[in-house]
């Protein structure tokens, strides 16, 4: 897939699961129940030990199936090793003008995280494809990524820390293009627990939750620009069929 094709099916997805593990092995099995849980995008952090190896082993294991991003990518030498064994994204807790250029080099989408418009600017300036806005749960949440919006509506935004269950809808009603969640999905003690049918479930849940935020959104999109109820959009069925 190229660049824009990748881009395009990370928001499709609209959920990007960073996967912090204590080891190799839980980090395999997160992936393994994520994907039975509906989600076909991970981010490995190079917190994970040998992250390169894990990153490499996702993608001999699912191949094109499942998309692979680098997380917590702080130097353009831990982003080249990273898309070397197999990611096809990279993703940074700051802005660091050399991964931008290393991920534009390598011609994989970046996503350098970012907290003020300042930074929002500096990225898109350099050419981020996307910006995580981290942590966005400290500022306001949905409330701060609505602020956001405003003044930068085609950037591409996702929210990571503090996005949850409770909370991923308004974020998504905020106008997040997709949510970075952590250990609300991912939690590294059910990992160590062995509890992966927690983590598919949650993964589950959280897909069902996007699809209805979007279709809401879309809905009232809809409404907005047609000045009808959207079920009056609905065709109603001729009698007698």
């Amino acid at each position: 897939m190229t660049r824009t094709d990748l881009c395009a099916r990370i928001e499709e997805l609209g959920i990007v699961p960073v996967i912090r593990a204590g080891s190799a092995s839980l980090a395999m099995n997160a992936v393994e129940a994520l994907v039975s849980g509906g989600i076909s995008v991970v981010e490995i952090t190079m917190t994970v030990p040998n992250a390169v190896a894990v990153i490499s082993a996702v993608a001999a294991r699912f191949g094109g199936s499942v998309l692979i991003g680098a997380g917590t990518i702080t130097s353009a030498d831990e982003a080249r090793r990273a898309v070397g064994a197999g990611a096809q994204f990279v993703v940074s807790p700051g802005l660091h003008l050399d991964v931008v250029e290393a991920a534009q080099a390598l011609d994989v989408p970046v996503m350098p995280g970012v907290l003020t418009p300042t930074e929002i600017m500096a990225a898109t300036r350099a050419g981020a494809d996307w910006v995580k806005i981290f942590p966005c749960s400290a500022l306001g949440g949905p409330a701060y990524l609505r602020a956001l919006r405003g003044p930068f509506p085609h950037v591409k935004m996702m929210p990571t820390g503090g996005v949850s269950l409770t909370n991923a809808s308004e974020y998504i009603d905020a106008g997040a293009a997709a949510l970075g969640v952590g250990a609300e999905l991912v939690d590294p003690t059910l990992l160590e627990a062995g509890r992966y049918e927690s983590v598919r479930e949650r993964a589950l849940t959280f897909v069902t939750i996007v699809r209805r935020a979007r279709s809401k959104a879309l809905a009232s999109d809809i409404t907005q620009s047609s000045g009808q109820d959207p079920a009056a959009l609905t065709p109603t069925p001729a009698r007698g069929l």
